[in-house]
């Protein structure tokens, strides 16, 4: 099994003591220490007293309103109506496999399509989450979109069973390719799932239910990774963890939780009420959470891991992952300003507001890397002469430190990738607020076809700040025995030149991967074979024919063989679930629910506009006039 950084499996019922001591804490510790620094008497030089004060407004403003987030947490949204739905889902019609059951809601049936977003991944990572897809509980549809126009990834959708859509153009990006699908899907609920994260088989299980109540529009699990074998993929997924275990989770009280682009389940109904999956933005999942809010649907979080996927593993992808993020994030902040929004209810416009402003957060290193440097070169210090480095630290301690110690407990441990990617990331977040602001089109690339290319490339502002403070260090240094006192100014530089050092040398570590060909992750493990689970054989004469099987009487005749789901390799990351043994299934049929087909938009086929089903079982091809729902726009 990988190993993952993922929020518990199943949801606690409230928060701990030891959690809520800790953000009283933590929340005392950040008052303290804004007092220190707002305090007239303990100002320094104004230029470097101002950067300082600039930046912490920042961080400080946001760790607050995560510890009032967090402490709002612990409400289960599974109340009795859910549970009650859940129980009645599969209603009486529990015979054959799981997959083929058929759902309901409120003695209703109702119909779940699963969309797979494809724009030119990898087609094993694309095939393991199909069959995963495929597998799932509950009967459903599958749809492949691909983006990417791949033939590969084509055949394999209708080796697989799942059907298949390409479109004439990309317009739109993802949010496109999901509205487009939606013209051709028909289910009254729909599933998005990003081609790397692979569903578990109780993903609709576990969500559905939640669409008893008439009004909830979307449901949003956790995204979790597997690929944890490179700094920036452990530093990435450690970043989400609080968020995905805490914060999400607190918004729920506030009807504020917001979509994150994949592992979501939406009603069809409450997406087209806002015309669809909003296109103006590379983070569409959170304009159409907000557009959603606005129109008074409700938002349900669940922090149950229900799908695994991959973390960026290289600086290129990371960089485009976070500058598409933070860059949508501004663009909401600058546009729409969630504070004046009086379509939403307060506590929605402070959460949303602090979703558009958090990217600020990346920005705010910067300006602190350039502080001890005035104060070296300039003699330039941000606080009073009077103040002795024990107590600037044990002020700055009550922030900072707690924060560690706050993250060291979500997470089990101290993470260094975490911190050290928090304080170099400042040229991305730095150059996505610029393209907000100018109104620059970032592009649209998804975070598994990054293209290898050095990492250089992209952290040559990095490496310039890199140099800078290891000549700012040795000058302190120099100065500081010079002088015979060591200061704080060298140990805060120093600090900052040892980070952004280990940030550097993963880059060279995967730099000489790339050189050498060698792949960054190592490869997954085979899935151990499952015992056999224990059965009685009943052996008769060979001159005596078998009475025909009770499961199914009216079987042809010919050579049929017996399937045992207890004894099939699952898709999924977990020990396979065991189910009764199914006797008798005649070789060759279908095991789906539905007759699966291959439906394209490909202008190479029957011509643009024409929707062509190819049966998997070997029949003749048959057309679908269009309809008005089948154009594609060009």
């Amino acid at each position: 099994m990988s190993t993952h950084v993922s929020p518990d499996r199943e949801p606690a019922g409230g928060q701990s003591p030891v959690m809520i001591l800790l953000v009283l804490v933590s929340t005392i510790g950040i008052l303290v220490y804004s007092a220190f620094l707002l305090n007239p008497d303990n100002r320094g030089d104004l230029l470097p007293w101002l950067m300082v004060i600039a930046a912490e407004s920042v961080l400080v403003f946001h760790a607050l309103l995560a510890m009032w987030t967090i402490l709002s947490g612990g409400q289960n949204p599974r109340d009795f109506a859910y549970y009650r739905a859940r129980d009645a889902l599969f209603g009486r019609a529990r015979q054959g496999e799981r997959h083929t059951w058929p759902m309901q809601i409120d003695d209703r049936r109702v119909e779940v399509d699963v969309f797979i977003t494809v724009y030119g991944e990898d087609v094993d990572v694309i095939r393991t989450t199909a069959t995963a897809a495929l597998a799932m509980h509950g009967r459903h549809r599958v749809w492949i979109l691909d983006d990417g126009k791949s033939d590969e990834v084509r055949d394999m959708a209708a080796e697989l069973g799942a059907r298949y859509v390409r479109r004439l153009s990309s317009g739109g990006a993802k949010a496109g390719n999901v509205n487009h699908a939606l013209t051709l899907a028909k289910g009254d609920y729909f599933a998005i799932f990003d081609a790397d994260f692979v569903p578990d088989p109780t993903f609709l299980l576990e969500t559905v239910p939640f669409m008893v109540d008439p009004k909830v529009a979307f449901v949003q699990t956790p995204q979790t990774y597997s690929n944890l074998h490179t700094t920036v993929a452990r530093g990435a997924a450690y970043m989400q963890a609080v968020f995905y275990r805490f914060i999400q989770p607190g918004r729920n009280r506030f009807n504020a939780a917001f979509c994150v682009g994949t592992n979501v389940l939406f009603r069809r109904a409450a997406v087209d009420d806002v015309g669809g999956i909003n296109t103006d933005s590379k983070s569409e999942d959170v304009w159409t959470s907000l557009r959603l809010h606005e129109r008074g649907w409700k938002s349900v979080f669940i922090p149950t891991v229900l799908a695994v996927g991959e973390a960026p593993e290289t600086i290129e992808a990371y960089s485009k992952q976070q500058l598409r993020w933070a860059t949508g994030g501004f663009e909401i902040l600058m546009t729409a300003n969630p504070l004046v929004n009086r379509k939403l209810t307060t506590d929605q416009r402070i959460q949303y507001f602090v979703t558009a402003s958090f990217y600020l957060t990346g920005i705010c290193p910067l300006l602190l890397l350039l502080v001890p440097p005035l104060e070296i070169y300039f003699d330039l210090r941000p606080m009073n002469l009077s103040i002795t480095v024990l107590t600037w630290v044990i002020y700055y301690a009550g922030f900072y430190l707690m924060q560690i110690v706050l993250a060291w407990y979500t997470l089990g441990s101290f993470r260094w990738e975490t911190l050290t990617l928090a304080s170099v990331s400042f040229p991305i977040y730095a150059k996505a607020f610029l393209n907000a602001f100018t109104g620059k089109d970032v592009g649209w690339q998804s975070t598994g076809t990054a293209r290898g290319r050095s990492p250089y490339n992209f952290i040559v502002p990095q490496i310039l700040f890199f140099e800078f403070l290891l000549l700012t260090s040795a000058v302190a240094i120099w100065r500081d025995v010079d002088n015979g006192v060591f200061t704080l100014a060298t140990a805060w530089n120093v600090t900052n030149t040892v980070i952004m050092g280990a940030f550097i040398n993963a880059a060279r570590r995967e730099a000489r991967a790339l050189r050498k060909g060698r792949p960054l992750s190592p490869p997954p493990a085979p899935l151990a074979e499952p015992p056999l689970a224990p059965r009685t054989v009943v052996a008769r004469p060979a001159a005596s024919s078998p009475p025909a099987s009770p499961v199914s009487p009216a079987l042809p005749a010919g050579p049929a063989t017996t399937t045992d789901p207890a004894t099939t390799t699952d898709p999924w990351l977990t020990p396979p679930v065991r189910e009764p043994a199914l006797v008798g299934t005649a070789t060759g049929a279908s095991a789906l629910p539905w007759e699966p087909v291959l439906a394209t938009t490909d202008p190479r086929g029957d011509g643009p506009g024409t929707v062509t089903r190819r049966s998997l079982r070997g029949d003749e091809p048959h057309r679908q006039e269009p309809t008005d729902r089948d154009e594609v726009s060009s």
